[in-house]
């Protein structure tokens, strides 16, 4: 008679990573009072493992130690075992990614693994560690038997190394002198950007690369603002060479997390819902800066990506896709030559294989993982057919490919939906969709922005997660940060004032429960959240953009589109709180440069009011040209009722303009030549 195993305590969790450890012979807690309590009374440390349903080494270290009873006896005898999901609790991982560093003097990743005094402090910590000794790193259980004896020989050096972090982890969130900043770390960012800059294939640094979207967009405002070709070189390269390589599914769409190589071409296999987001903002400001039909197919094939794979029934867009399937890294993305040559007939093998290297030596692990290799122009030559035959013939061939793939055991799906991430993925459809005209893509974005204030806003507050329709968990500022921004970006495609309404809410909520008032700026959580070790602040870009930069970004747009004086006051305090970081280490802090120059140079906030037809030739008109200063806001005629200073600007006719700009605007416009000529 065989019996059930005993489940633990992730089990009653909603977090797919969290649930992919509920059947571990450790004795998981999630983070909560009752793991921290336990430690206290019985004086244990705290093992804490942060990690993430799509990370590859996460699901290593799970199937090598975390699945292993004789290490899970051992974990559960020396320590309190704790569990957390990362994109849940960035607060946690934000506070001990740093410890971390601190403490080792290395950077950290997932999965992360500290240890903690049962007052949460850590005193010890690495990342993976193998269930062997290899890689320079010693074995798990070996590890796990040390940490247990100096935690009980050593506790008057613990307290005081725990009083030295904690002071160190203070002083790492003070800002510094305060005041105005002009533009000069605008341009030594980019100085240092030449720097690093990689002339032949792009990117920044050697591998692994990441796409590192904060860095390419400032790329092209530093273009658009003040006509740096360098700068439009290094973003456009590498927006072309990753779109060529491996780092982009060339028969789904989307990106991968990373290139584990300098030339793009085998990545990491997770899909990110904040990478694709970004990407899709940047390369349709990438599109419209150069017109280029390679950048709209990327546009098309990431969004289409998003829609068909990634958004839920009810509207929100899911987390992640891992790298994973059917327990190897990529099995789902690569190919084995004669695979697809019984997949294609001869012409169309001759073009793919020629397209895509299929020809060359395997490139992953005896494999093929697909990456350009040849344009289609070289190809038409080699084969002796017209160029516009050999795009049919690979289009066709791909999608035989894509067909046969879309069979095989899917990814991993991290279903939960997160707040800031969604945000991301609507400013990224919004602005595609608006770029190409794709109506579905601007459906989408409006379809996620309603999911939010249905689901994951409650009671005045917002949730930080939803797992279905229910919302869960204290969102932080860079939920109510990229959110904010994402609506003003769907505005600008499709006016909602539902949506507007949604966005001040934001707003208020972050200057009522996020602001700094005394020294200005913005925490990572609210005045009533969870008290942790420290209070972080989110100045730096990491994956994903600092919260508090696009908090500042997105209250001054706000703030000149409505009238605001407290949310252009609370972006100039953000601003101007960061002076010493901005002036000392710029390139640290790309996208709250990107709120120093809107501050420096106020968005020019074009708002048009007439009937539909007329407004959107006026509206094509005032996105001709790629300008990332301008806002531009087409709001129907029969548009009512609305805030700030938007109730002055009354429809006149077919179509009317106010354009301002700081805190200034000209007279109205009723003519579209007129229009035009004001915008040039």
């Amino acid at each position: 008679m065989s019996s059930t195993p005993t489940r633990n305590r992730l089990a009653a969790t909603r977090s797919p990573y969290l649930l992919q450890h509920a059947d571990n012979p450790v004795d998981w807690y999630p983070w909560g009072d009752d793991a921290l309590r336990l430690a206290r009374e019985q004086d244990k440390p705290i093992l804490l493992s942060i990690g993430y349903s799509a990370c590859h080494w996460c699901h290593v270290m799970a199937h090598e130690s975390f699945e292993d009873p004789a290490t899970a006896t051992l974990m559960n005898r020396l320590f309190i075992n704790i569990k957390v999901d990362r994109e849940e609790r960035p607060d946690l991982d934000r506070i001990y990614q740093l410890a971390h560093q601190m403490l080792t003097g290395r950077g950290g990743g997932w999965p992360l693994t500290m240890f903690l005094t049962p007052d949460q402090v850590p005193f010890f910590g690495g990342t993976y560690f193998p269930k062997t000794a290899r890689y320079g790193l010693p074995a798990f259980t070996d590890l796990l038997d040390r940490v247990d004896a100096y935690y009980r020989e050593h506790r008057p050096q613990i307290d005081q190394q725990n009083h030295q972090l904690l002071d160190a982890l203070a002083q790492n969130q003070a800002l510094g002198t305060a005041g105005r900043v002009d533009d000069t770390p605008l341009r030594r960012a980019i100085g240092e950007l030449q720097g690093l800059f990689d002339t032949v294939h792009g990117g920044f640094g050697g591998a692994p690369k990441f796409p590192q979207a904060p860095l390419l967009e400032r790329c092209l405002r530093e273009h658009a603002r003040s006509n740096d070709r360098q700068a439009l070189r290094m973003a456009l390269l590498t927006l072309e060479q990753m779109a060529r390589g491996g780092i982009h599914d060339h028969l789904g769409g989307g990106f991968f997390r990373y290139a584990v190589d300098g030339e793009w071409t085998i990545p990491h296999f997770e899909k990110m819902l904040y990478d694709n987001g970004q990407l899709l903002r940047l390369y349709a400001l990438a599109a419209q800066t150069t017109r280029s039909a390679r950048f709209d197919a990327v546009l098309h094939t990431t969004g289409h990506w998003a829609l068909r794979e990634m958004q839920s029934p009810e509207g929100g867009f899911y987390a992640a896709l891992d790298a994973d399937s059917e327990g190897e890294e990529g099995r789902f993305y690569v190919w084995d030559q004669p695979d697809v040559q019984a997949l294609l007939d001869d012409q169309e093998y001759a073009v793919l294989a020629r397209r895509f290297g299929l020809n060359d030596t395997p490139n992953f692990e005896g494999h093929w993982h697909l990456r350009v290799q040849a344009d289609v122009a070289d190809i038409a030559k080699e084969l002796d057919l017209s160029s516009q035959r050999v795009a049919v013939v690979l289009s066709g061939a791909m999608q035989k490919l894509f067909t046969a793939r879309s069979g095989r055991v899917r990814p991993g799906l991290d279903d939960k939906i997160l707040a800031g991430w969604n945000g991301l993925m609507i400013g990224g459809l919004a602005h595609a969709g608006r770029h190409l005209k794709e109506t579905a893509f601007v459906d989408a974005a409006a379809a996620a922005a309603d999911f939010a204030r249905r689901v994951l806003w409650h009671n005045g507050r917002l949730h930080a997660a939803a797992k279905g329709t229910e919302g869960y968990l204290a969102a932080y500022l860079d939920d109510h940060a990229y959110l904010l921004d994402g609506l003003l970006e769907l505005l600008q495609a499709r006016w909602d004032s539902a949506h507007l309404a949604f966005a001040v809410d934001l707003a208020d909520v972050m200057l009522a429960h996020f602001a700094d008032t005394q020294q200005g700026g913005f925490f990572h959580t609210a005045d009533d959240h969870e008290q942790l070790i420290v209070r972080t602040r989110p100045l730096g870009d990491d994956a994903t953009p600092a919260g508090s930069a696009i908090a500042a970004r997105a209250l001054a747009r706000l703030g000149h589109l409505l009238g605001e004086v407290r949310y252009l006051d609370a972006a100039a305090g953000t601003v101007d709180s960061a002076a010493d970081h901005l002036t000392q280490h710029p390139l640290g802090f790309s996208s709250l440069l990107s709120a120093l120059e809107e501050q420096l140079s106020p968005p020019q906030t074009l708002v048009l009011r007439g009937d539909p037809q007329t407004l959107a030739h006026w509206q094509a008109a005032a996105h001709a040209a790629a300008k990332p200063g301008r806002l531009t806001f087409a709001i129907p005629a029969e548009a009512d009722n609305l805030p700030g200073v938007l109730a002055h600007c009354a429809p006149r006719g077919p179509a009317v303009a106010y354009l301002c700009q700081g805190g200034s605007c000209g007279a109205p416009i009723t003519d579209l030549d007129a229009l035009t000529a004001a915008l040039a």
